[in-house]
């Protein structure tokens, strides 16, 4: 006589095995995540650098303006930027002058965010 067992469902120990690569590869995969996640914020801040010393300069030599000159952001959004950039909710600092280079508005706790 032949026994037919009906078998619905997992046993806890394979739910624990499956819980258990699930939260190993979540060990593995979150880190990465994060590093990949801070990599684009600082090579996004250094695109913004580089947008605003360009723009800058460009408005230097349009106006025949020397090295030492100050300028405003009205003087460059609207020709040379589309907007003033932002990291977060924080503006970046206006530079002192044309030959200053601008810096990361969370500079103190981002010190690789240079040009």
């Amino acid at each position: 006589m032949m026994i037919r067992m009906n078998r619905k469902g997992f046993t806890l120990v394979e739910i624990m095995i499956v819980v258990a690569i699930i939260g190993l590869l979540a060990a593995i995969a979150i880190p990465n995540f994060i590093r990949a996640r801070q990599t684009a914020q600082k090579n996004a801040c250094i695109a913004n650098l580089k947008q605003l010393q360009g723009a800058i300069q460009v408005w230097a030599i349009d106006t025949g303006a020397a090295s030492d000159a100050t300028f405003t952001t009205a003087d460059i959004v609207g020709n040379y930027l589309k907007s003033w950039p932002r990291e977060g909710t924080i503006d970046y600092p206006v530079p002192a002058n044309v030959s200053a280079t601008p810096v990361c508005p969370n500079s103190a706790t981002n010190t690789d965010h240079t040009l």
